[in-house]
């Protein structure tokens, strides 16, 4: 059990997770980005709201990577007798938000499951709440993540303030200029999956949804983006803007499993379940590699690296 906020983590040892997860072949993505936060809120307000907790139940397996900003077994007592009121979803967040003014909130590798009255109750999981009409929900972690309660809603942490103030991608308010924000304050050395999917610069882009923007952009994961022509800047963003649409409007990704445990309707086109199939553009041979903490996927053909250029 760790208690801590939950990304003012340790960087290295999240990286060191996901580098054992490479070595070891393993090829689980099972991480909320903007398509399944959007989607697994909108799912928990349709359901769950008006529900009364009435125990919670915790971890039977614990797991060294779920993170807690509190003890979690006080959660209880912070819990039992609050009414889901809503949900919301920004970024990589998915909040909870319950009477008496306590949020409950979800991230990274955390897979939220609800189940019906009579349902089996699954053998494993890092916490359990059941409600009064004796339906439950089942919240479980495949890589890391974080299950976190505050009991006055005030919640000090950098990344959540950052994903919920900020624009997101998939709004009409974000623009061609702030998307060039992000390459006015780039570095020399920053490549295309940097810029999209590290230092949460797009709260909710991580490197699952990064495959499909890149490959729809033509560009490569690798390509550093101050040599990028004015041209394939203007495709990079309309990619980043019409792909996370579309995997929204469809439920998450295939990858991904909603609140019911049924898979996203958006059918990745690079991913750990289609990388072995030819490029379904060129019929190239797909090449994964490890490359900044997770794998990406890309058409050696149709995602050619631009080299600097003078005049762009």
């Amino acid at each position: 059990m760790l208690i801590l906020d939950s990304h003012i983590r340790n960087k290295h040892c999240i990286f060191a997770i996901q580098s054992r997860c490479l070595l070891n072949n393993n090829p689980r993505n099972d991480m909320l980005e903007l398509p399944e936060v959007i989607t697994l809120s909108k799912q928990v307000d349709n359901t769950l709201r008006g529900k009364t907790i009435t125990h919670v139940f915790n971890a039977t397996k614990p797991h060294k990577f779920t993170f807690y900003n509190s003890d979690p077994l006080k959660y209880g007592k912070l819990l039992i007798g609050k009414t889901i009121e809503s949900s919301q979803g920004y970024g990589m967040f998915v909040d909870f938000l319950l009477s008496d003014n306590v949020t409950m909130n979800i991230g990274d590798g955390v897979i939220a499951r609800y189940y019906n009255p009579g349902d089996k109750i699954p053998t494993n999981y890092q916490l359990l709440l059941t409600f009064d009409d004796e339906s439950f929900l089942v919240f479980t972690v495949a890589m890391y993540g974080f299950i976190n309660v505050y009991p006055d809603s005030i919640i000090d942490n950098k990344y959540y303030k950052l994903s919920k103030e900020s624009i997101s991608p998939i709004s009409n308010a974000y623009t061609p200029e702030l998307f060039e924000k992000l390459f006015s304050e780039a570095k020399e050395a920053l490549s295309a999956k940097a810029l999209l999917a590290t230092e949460q610069r797009i709260p909710g882009v991580g490197n699952g949804v990064v495959q499909d923007i890149l490959f729809n952009a033509h560009i490569n994961p690798r390509q550093k983006v101050l040599a990028l022509s004015d041209k394939r800047k203007e495709n990079l963003f309309k990619s980043l803007k019409e792909t996370l649409l579309k995997m929204t409007s469809e439920g998450g990704r295939d990858t991904q499993t909603d609140l019911y445990g049924n898979t996203g309707g958006y059918h990745t086109i690079l991913s750990a379940n289609t990388w072995k199939n030819a490029c379904p553009r060129c019929g190239s041979i797909i090449v994964k590699e490890a490359y900044l903490g997770g794998s990406v996927y890309y058409c050696p053909e149709c995602q050619k690296i631009e080299q600097f250029r003078l005049n762009k």
